[in-house]
């Protein structure tokens, strides 16, 4: 089986897969879209692509795309820790008070501002496509005085020495990833499993006040729980957008098919994007 992921090697992403599907090929693309558009192509089987970041808030890029420009099934989620570590060349590993710049994704600057703002004010920061690129950077140039934010993974592939760990601000920092499929094929993991879920993209009837109203309350007569409910743009225009709302409950044969069924008869679109088991990879 191969799976496709955000790379590059040794990124967030590429850690998740490893933990979730050790025995099977990962092929690292450079972008969401094109990790998502090699499973419509056939290039790999699954694709496995990051949502939610708990710091962050959502990945708009994956919401989008999944919305705008393919009709793939989500067919598992994966919640894994992301534990920030700076990591040095072993030239400077005991001067990380001579370090004259700090390279990583902005997402990892931002996640690790208070560290960085307290202990290694008035060095330069630099932003990097990832984590990894940041850690490859700086293991081919040892003869500047460079640190990389990042993963233990990324230290490990090049050859780099963690000189603090877990710098990241707050001590719950997880990331939603999605595995991604053509024809809403099951996954089965050994990792503990968390919940079932179910995840809509709704579009709702145009000027009609109340509408969205009227849309929650499919959900709050029937008992079902939302774990998430936001707004995207349609790309339509000014004040315009699409849904997209988490149901923690797998699909059944009465409630979530009654619920569709309802917001369906007030007007609106409903996109089905998957029903699927949530996982915990750190547990």
């Amino acid at each position: 089986m191969k799976i496709a992921y955000l790379g590059p090697e040794a990124s967030f992403t590429d850690l998740a897969v490893k933990k979730a599907f050790p025995h099977h090929q990962s092929v690292p693309y450079v972008t969401i879209p094109d990790c998502i558009e090699a499973v419509i192509e056939n290039e790999v089987d699954y694709a496995v692509v990051p949502l939610e970041n708990a710091l962050e808030g959502s990945v708009h890029i994956t919401v989008d795309y999944l919305f705008h420009e393919v009709n793939l099934s989500i067919v598992a989620e994966l919640t894994s820790a992301i534990q920030q570590h700076m990591m040095v060349h072993p030239e400077w590993s005991k001067g990380g008070s001579s370090i004259e710049k700090i390279l990583s994704h902005s997402h990892a600057l931002a996640q690790c501002h208070k560290f960085l703002h307290g202990k290694y004010r008035g060095v330069s920061l630099e932003q990097t496509t990832s984590t990894a690129a940041a850690a490859k950077y700086v293991s081919e140039n040892p003869e500047k005085k460079l640190a990389a934010i990042g993963n233990e993974l990324s230290a490990a592939k090049y050859g780099l020495t963690i000189v603090e760990e877990n710098i990241h601000d707050f001590a719950y920092n997880h990331t939603r990833f999605i595995v991604l499929h053509k024809n809403g094929g099951q996954v089965s993991l050994s990792h503990k499993k968390n919940t079932e879920k179910t995840t809509l993209m709704v579009t709702l009837p145009k000027d009609r006040s109340g509408a969205l109203h009227q849309v929650l309350s499919t959900f709050a007569w029937r008992q079902l729980n939302l774990s998430k409910i936001e707004s995207r743009p349609l790309k339509t225009g000014l004040g315009e957008y699409f849904f997209l709302i988490d149901v923690a409950h797998g699909m059944d044969e009465i409630l979530l098919p009654g619920a569709i069924n309802e917001m369906e008869a007030l007007g609106c679109k409903v996109k089905m994007v998957g029903t699927y088991p949530s996982f915990l990879l750190d547990e």
